[in-house]
């Protein structure tokens, strides 16, 4: 049993101050007031505050390892999350050829199958995917994008499998051999055979995300009433929300079924959009993401790769060579500090877009919140919210190595 006592609870609805949890078989099996443990229980954690452990529905990598990248790059990522809070994540991959795919879901499933000590949790990945608008590919690579099948369309003869030309078959094909591996995948509904490839992705039990698209309000409603439940960092790669045309944006803002991904590093989305997105759709509906890539916590200038592309960290984001961004240099522990700080959230619903919508949207049941019988997935921030240990099942999978001078800073019983 692990008792971490002296610190600020986000619970669900409110901040418990100066509280206990009590940890046992990887599940909370108490939450009391500081008031009612027995006064010999420690106190290492006064000053500090208990979160739901961080779960990033989209991020491509971090500290100079992409998704694509070696033959253990999604352990290699996982072993690195904690640091920064993050104790679940959806793999994610940038359009690519299906060798490179698959590899990637070969390595998703090797984790889950036999998890990484000290590492955050390895969820199915997000592709954000082959089928995708080329107008609005930003960073995506050109040459990997393809046309899904029309439903009853005949198989294009011949098997390209093994070459660099491929099909948009192809890449069903390994998302069919890999369903259990695979939880998102972004799509664009207005391309030719969108909507068909949405229709058999929701049959297959993978949740579509609406993105990198040029969809009408009208087409992106269609899209929801067939399934679609999430929308790919809105406002990014998708025409602008306009007061007489209001496109992908006006049609996910406007839905209750549908989820909304937001960067929020202040630069992808301007702040004053998210306080407005978070009114509109309410924390319960708005995933906050880092979309980091290989160049997060890296020095700004540093290089890294997304995919088979240079990219660059730049004082507000990654980017290309050309100066076109791709994706942020953020990683979790740093969103929630924006929007608990600059952008004037409270604890308890950044907590809610940082952990508990990302777990209620995958089906995570018992996951993204501090609550008896929850699992014991949290994070403990000092005074200025930086990560001082995270808890894995209630396993110590990170510790940094002061905390405010104390020595200790749990006890097990």
């Amino acid at each position: 049993m692990i008792v971490l006592t002296g610190a600020d609870l986000v619970l669900p609805d409110r901040i418990l101050p100066a509280g206990t949890i009590t940890i046992d078989d990887g599940h909370i099996t108490a939450i009391k007031a500081e008031s009612q443990v027995a006064p010999a229980s420690p106190f290492a954690f006064h000053g500090h505050t208990i979160v739901p452990g961080f779960i990033d529905v989209h991020v491509h990598g971090v500290s100079g390892t992409d998704t694509l990248g070696d033959a253990d790059a999604v352990a290699q990522i996982a072993a690195m999350l904690p640091q920064f809070g993050v104790t679940a994540f959806c793999p994610t991959t940038i359009a690519c050829a299906p060798p490179r795919l698959r590899r990637v879901l070969e390595q998703v499933r090797a984790c889950r199958e036999r998890p990484p000590s000290n590492a955050a949790r390895v969820l199915p990945a997000h592709l954000e995917s082959n089928f995708i608008n080329p107008d609005y590919c930003g960073a995506q690579p050109l040459a990997c994008l393809r046309q899904p099948l029309k439903a009853g369309a005949p198989r294009p003869p011949g098997d390209r499998r093994q070459s660099e030309d491929f099909s948009a078959l192809d890449i069903e094909d390994v998302i069919d051999a890999h369903v259990p591996d695979i939880a998102i995948v972004t799509l664009a509904p207005e391309i030719e055979g969108g909507m068909d490839l949405l229709a058999r992705l929701v049959e297959r039990g993978i949740r579509v995300s609406l993105g990198h698209s040029g969809a009408t309000c009208d087409e992106g409603l269609a899209a929801i009433a067939a399934g679609a439940r999430q929308a790919t960092h809105l406002f990014n790669r998708m025409p602008p929300l306009h007061h007489r045309s209001p496109g992908l944006a006006g049609a996910v803002l406007q839905s209750d079924d549908v989820a909304a991904e937001l960067i929020c590093d202040g630069t992808h989305v301007h702040p004053a959009l998210i306080r407005m997105v978070a009114a509109a759709k309410k924390p319960s509906k708005v995933m906050a993401i880092s979309d980091g890539t290989a160049a997060s916590a890296l020095p700004i200038g540093a290089a890294a790769r997304l995919g088979d592309r240079a990219i660059f960290a730049g004082p507000d984001c990654a980017h290309l060579e050309d100066g076109t961004m791709a994706g942020s240099i953020l990683t979790m522990d740093e969103v929630f500090r924006r929007l608990t700080g600059p952008m004037g959230f409270t604890p308890v619903d950044a907590a809610v877009m940082c952990a508990t919508t990302p777990a209620r949207e995958l089906g995570m049941v018992g996951y993204g919140v501090l609550a008896e019988g929850a699992v014991a997935d949290l994070t403990v921030l000092d005074r200025a919210g930086q990560v001082v240990q995270t808890y894995v099942g209630g396993r110590l999978v990170y510790a940094r190595r002061v905390i405010e001078g104390n020595s200790a800073s749990a006890t097990s019983v």
